[in-house]
């Protein structure tokens, strides 16, 4: 996506919501839910350190989520500027650490707020291609693509009849979305035809009805890009003896991947250690 292939991205069931309340301080008094509503991170900011770019901690998402507030600022100056400040409080829907959408949807969250562009302040802040803000934004399946830099998002109906054959499986850590694309940057060399048959593959898997035609576009996909980054297919690697097809989604390396199997698979990745298997209907919107 970070040169031009066009990405087909579905939304998840899960997301993350932010309230924000006005109070009569000159404070912004931050708590974040996970799940099982715990606290899994809150302080308290003077929106002065804010504005002067002053708000330092030693804790790293501290100092992220001031990054992103004083970046709001800048794209719009009247952000922050009335005489009081606000409680806010964020609730995940999922494990913070299965790497559905934390970070873009906090993003494009603090951008609906601050009334700004989200995929500017993503620029700004976490950088990547800014399909998954696309995605914060849309209910239904969408292509992405970034012509000439910007973003273009199309809606389209993905609407697969074999759904009760494809799953997700967790890998058992988050991927760190930043590594990765610093690992393909590094990787990459002429893709100019690789991103062609990408994005013939993506398009042909839009419309793709019939399921073992589907595995075909999906191996085939993985496949090309495995050439492009110089990684094997996460199959290779971990399950060489299943039968089905798997697909790497996002950073390759972590988080989910999708399965596609005849028979329900949570047997055998259970037996394998990985133990979170969601089906497609549980997962997506």
């Amino acid at each position: 996506m970070l040169d031009g292939a066009i990405a087909l991205a579905v939304s998840t069931k899960f997301g993350q919501s932010m309230k924000v309340t006005p109070n009569s301080e000159s404070n912004i008094v931050w708590r974040s839910l996970d799940e099982n509503e715990s606290i899994w991170f809150e302080n308290e900011f003077l929106i002065s350190d804010i504005l002067s770019n002053s708000s330092k901690s030693q804790n790293d998402v501290s100092n992220r989520l001031s990054q992103i507030l004083q970046e709001a600022r800048i794209l719009n100056p009247k952000f922050l500027s009335e005489m009081h400040g606000y409680n806010i409080t964020t609730k995940l829907d999922f494990p913070k650490n299965w790497g559905l959408g934390t970070s873009s949807t906090l993003i494009n969250n603090i951008a609906n707020w601050a009334d700004v562009n989200a995929f500017e302040l993503l620029i700004k802040t976490f950088g990547g291609s800014g399909y998954d803000i696309a995605c914060a934004q849309h209910d239904a399946p969408i292509t992405y693509q970034l012509i000439s830099n910007k973003p273009e998002v199309t809606e389209v109906a993905f609407n697969p009849s074999f759904k009760d054959k494809l799953y997700f499986v967790y890998l058992n850590k988050k991927q760190n979305s930043r590594e990765g694309i610093a690992h393909y940057k590094s990787n990459r060399s002429n893709i100019f035809k690789d991103i062609s048959a990408l994005n013939k593959t993506t398009l042909e898997l839009i419309d793709c009805d019939n399921l073992c035609e589907f595995q075909r576009l999906i191996e085939a996909h993985e496949q090309i890009i495995s050439t492009i980054i110089g990684q094997k297919p996460v199959k290779d690697l971990l399950f060489a003896d299943f039968q089905g097809s798997i697909k790497s989604l996002g950073a390759w390396g972590g988080d989910f991947v999708l399965v596609v199997s005849k028979e329900n698979p949570s047997d055998y990745f259970k037996s394998k250690g990985f133990d979170i298997i969601i089906s497609y209907r549980d997962l997506i919107k």
